[in-house]
């Protein structure tokens, strides 16, 4: 019982920090909702009993992408422009 409510948690976590980072201009701030998103996605594989999955989601989802989208965006302009 009490794992279904965290799953449910994790899941709707993972929704808003999805729509919080396309909806951000910043993209620094939507690339930190990436890796919120991509750290609760590792806690849902572990709680879904595949570790091994878990490890690889934290290590490449969360350290790896950030890192090289963080690079990416020091090198060119962290705000989005408006398309008016």
């Amino acid at each position: 019982m009490i794992l279904s409510v965290i799953q449910i948690l994790i899941l709707m976590g993972i929704i808003i920090a999805a729509f919080l980072a396309l909806k951000s201009r910043d993209l620094l701030a939507s690339v930190i909702y990436l890796a919120a998103m991509s750290l609760m996605l590792a806690a849902e594989f572990y709680i879904l009993q595949a570790p091994d999955v878990a490890i690889a989601e934290a290590a490449i989802g969360a350290g790896l992408a950030t890192a090289i989208y963080i690079i990416a965006i020091k090198k060119t302009e962290r705000f989005e422009q408006k398309d008016d």
